[in-house]
């Protein structure tokens, strides 16, 4: 799936994301600003967590309850060092514990990453739209 949206679009899109059934770890690749974060945002609201999220940047992960009782796991790998500090943070059980675990910077842990999993490729274009791919 690819989509061309502007960020007031943006809740409908991570509906549109739900709506596919995608797997419970979810690759986020772009650009810095390229609206990672805040597309991760409206993830977590239409899963239904009410309290505010914000990107997890200096702690590495941040923790989300949804509405009903499950878990949501934001990480943002940007920072990391090496895929050691990943290990060493308990990483590989986050990945399968069954819980939503969004994953912004990726490429930084490439032998944790599972088989089983989704990934958005978004995009900032010269006009302030976004394109989105899906997988």
């Amino acid at each position: 799936m690819t989509l061309t949206f502007s960020l007031d679009d943006i809740h409908q899109i991570a509906q549109q994301i739900l709506d596919k059934k995608p797997k419970k770890v979810i690759l986020f690749y772009g650009e810095m600003g390229a609206g990672k974060t805040t597309l991760i945002k409206a993830l977590t609201k239409k899963l239904g967590v009410d309290n505010a999220t914000s990107s997890p940047t200096f702690s590495l992960v941040n923790e989300y309850q949804t509405d009903t009782e499950d878990l949501v796991y934001h990480f943002d790998m940007y920072r990391l060092k090496n895929e050691h500090e990943a290990y060493d943070m308990g990483m590989d059980e986050y990945l399968y514990s069954d819980h939503w675990c969004f994953i912004e910077w990726p490429e930084k842990i490439p032998t944790l990453v599972p088989h089983e999993h989704s990934t958005v490729k978004i995009k900032a274009l010269p006009n302030g739209d976004r394109e989105l791919e899906f997988r």
